[in-house]
């Protein structure tokens, strides 16, 4: 299966990183840098199901006129 991980706008990638690493800590996953292909698929979908949660709730703030 063929993967795309480029982002749409490269030079967020820090700051990509940097929200994957807080999603992570937030589900109790500890991420290193670089490769993590240890990590269970469970734990790299908790990780990805909070950043979408986390995007969501942006989009509903900006959404509503808060933020």
């Amino acid at each position: 299966m063929a993967r795309n991980n480029q982002l749409l706008v490269p030079q967020a990638r820090t700051a990509m990183d940097n929200f994957k690493m807080e999603a992570a800590g937030e589900v109790g996953v500890s991420l290193k840098q670089g490769y993590n292909g240890d990590l269970t698929s469970k734990q790299a979908g908790s990780i990805g199901g909070q950043m979408v949660k986390k995007m969501i709730y942006d989009y509903q703030q900006r959404a509503s006129g808060k933020v």
